[in-house]
């Protein structure tokens, strides 16, 4: 595993020095928006008032880079800090920076391993990568809207060879119980997965997850413990609701997401994150 870290993460827009600060960690897919992307005004509300009131509000998510910014620019955070592609990407938003925002930590793998695995044991298989440099490489044309920007066709070799941050693997041919099982079948060693609604798995380095990056951004931050709050619904959100001290899964998350979590909201298409974010204001 190869870390890449630039300094420690420092200045978060202090505008709240006598109130208590919490850090609120936000899944985005089943959370923020729902399965159609819609993000509801009650959402969007919600959560700007919390960064009005200067709460350090970190978006924490599975889309890379490119898919996390308009989620960040609906709700006008404009300053802090965000997690993607599962936590092998940290990024410090900032206005003042000529993209509006730098890359603090980004954590790759070899993925030859996992993807040799996989290749003959998933129906139908289809691989994304997501290297160093920020590209998506992928094979059979495979394209999604969370990987944030248009992926470049290339053969399967091509991925052995790349240093990975993400890797997605996803099958149109398999049910979710045929490609869960397949990806128990394949063994895989060394990194760190989740399997999505779908057929669709996940890959990052061993121990990454949104809870391992968020405690980074918590610690630089010097956030108490138990001011931390998660909120999520997927099987990728399970350490970060554990990590929390407020860990709280959504209405439809499935039943191993609300076991880990502290308590349990409504759904996304009941507004459920809105009504965790409106508790702490």
């Amino acid at each position: 595993m190869t870390m890449t870290v630039n300094n420690a993460i420092s200045g978060i827009d202090d505008r709240t020095n006598e109130t208590t600060k919490y850090l609120v960690a936000l899944d985005v897919d089943g959370t923020l928006v729902d399965h159609d992307g819609i993000m509801t005004d009650e959402v969007r509300d919600a959560a700007r008032a919390i960064i009005d009131a200067g709460h350090h509000v970190v978006i924490a998510t599975g889309r890379s880079l490119g898919a996390l910014l308009p989620i960040a620019e609906m709700l006008g955070l404009r300053s802090g800090y965000g997690v993607c592609s599962n936590g092998g990407v940290t990024i410090r938003l900032d206005p003042e920076l000529a993209d509006g925002y730098e890359i603090i930590e980004r954590v790759t793998f070899d993925p030859a391993p996992a993807l040799n695995a996989l290749r003959d044991g998933v129906p139908g298989a289809r691989f994304a990568l997501e290297d160093d440099e920020g590209n998506f490489l992928s094979t059979s044309r495979f394209q999604d809207d969370s990987f944030g920007i248009e992926a470049r066709g290339v053969d399967f070799g091509h991925l052995l060879q790349a240093k990975a941050v993400r890797v997605v693997v996803n099958s149109a041919e398999a049910t979710t119980q045929e490609f869960a099982d397949a990806i128990a079948a394949a063994g895989l060693h060394g990194v760190t997965y989740a399997i999505g609604w779908s057929a669709w798995l996940d890959i990052a380095a061993e121990g990454i997850t949104k809870a391992s990056a968020l405690e980074v951004v918590r610690a630089s931050l010097d956030v108490d413990c138990a001011l931390t709050v998660a909120v999520g619904d997927g099987s990728n959100d399970v350490e970060m609701l554990r990590w929390a001290a407020r860990g709280v899964a959504m209405g439809q998350a499935g039943d191993d997401v609300k076991a880990a979590a502290d308590e349990v909201t409504a759904s996304v298409y009941d507004d459920g994150c809105a009504a965790v974010l409106r508790s702490l204001v």
